[in-house]
């Protein structure tokens, strides 16, 4: 039994993460959790001066929430395509927005966060937004983010970018292998540099040890050069019709390149692939 957990600020983004997580694990059995956090940021910019009773709180936050989740868990069941082996759980906490999500992690033991993101807009041209950017770097906990226009398609082709600088643990790439048996799906390891160089040992060895862990599975290779990771990205994800990213968090390098530049640009993926990212467990 996996234990998802569902951030939701009952805004059409979260939503439709939810809508693609039900999709996605249509043949799991699952517990999901949809989870919405009321933070201490919200409170404290309100413009009357504000008495943090119990009874303020549950009048003012708790109950509105209440009633929108109970309509959310409602539609939930009825669009589940598994309802025999899908189990719905609502959970409302009031704190900073990734001390709720850690709370959850830990009080549910909880597999995966599944959450939305909406493109960058505007004078607001970042890839993230803040809760997002927030979880992805300081909850321990693989994520799966959906960005606002994806819609679920069966994951094909998954593209796996890496700079060969692996941790010793390779159990952290499970959560891929599990994609490629249920979905049959075909692995592109992507390996970008800036200029054509020679892979050193370290990088070697590494480049070994992945081809021999998906050695069972349907897998290639591909070597890009570009002085931008996320621009090298951007045409591999459009020249192979990539349906999903996946990362290891701890590979700081093509991480933030890929995720946490500033400039958009042409960078359409982002607001139409999903991308998982993984963390190695303490």
């Amino acid at each position: 039994m996996k234990n998802i957990l569902l951030p939701t600020d009952f805004s059409e983004n979260s939503w439709n993460a939810i809508s693609y997580a039900l999709q996605f694990f249509e043949n799991d059995k699952c517990n999901f959790y949809l989870l919405h956090i009321q933070t201490i940021q919200t409170l404290a910019t309100h413009e009357e001066p504000v008495i943090l009773n119990q009874d303020y709180i549950d009048t003012i936050y708790i109950q509105p929430t209440k009633q929108k989740l109970r309509a959310q868990l409602k539609k939930l069941s009825e669009l589940s395509p598994n309802k025999k082996n899908h189990n719905f759980f609502t959970i409302i906490e009031y704190t900073f927005f990734t001390e709720g999500i850690r709370k959850t992690i830990e009080e549910k033991q909880i597999d995966l966060i599944v959450m939305g993101t909406k493109g960058a807009s505007g004078l607001e041209k970042i890839i993230l937004g803040t809760n997002t950017a927030d979880v992805l770097t300081k909850v321990k906990c693989d994520t799966l983010v959906i960005p606002e226009n994806a819609k679920f398609v069966t994951p094909h082709e998954i593209a796996f970018p890496t700079d060969f600088s692996l941790s010793s643990n390779l159990h952290i790439l499970q959560p891929i292998t599990d994609i490629l048996e249920q979905f049959n799906s075909e692995l592109k390891i992507v390996h970008i540099s800036k200029s054509k160089i020679n892979l050193n040992k370290d990088q070697q060895e590494n480049k070994e040890l992945l081809e021999d862990y998906f050695n069972h599975y349907n897998h290639s290779i591909h070597y890009l050069t570009n002085k931008k990771v996320e621009n090298a990205i951007q045409c591999f994800v459009e020249s192979r019709s990539i349906d999903m990213v996946c990362m290891v968090a701890k590979n700081l390098n093509y991480f933030q390149q890929i995720l946490f530049h500033s400039k958009v640009e042409n960078i359409s993926y982002h607001t139409d692939i999903p991308f998982l990212v993984l963390h190695e467990k303490n």
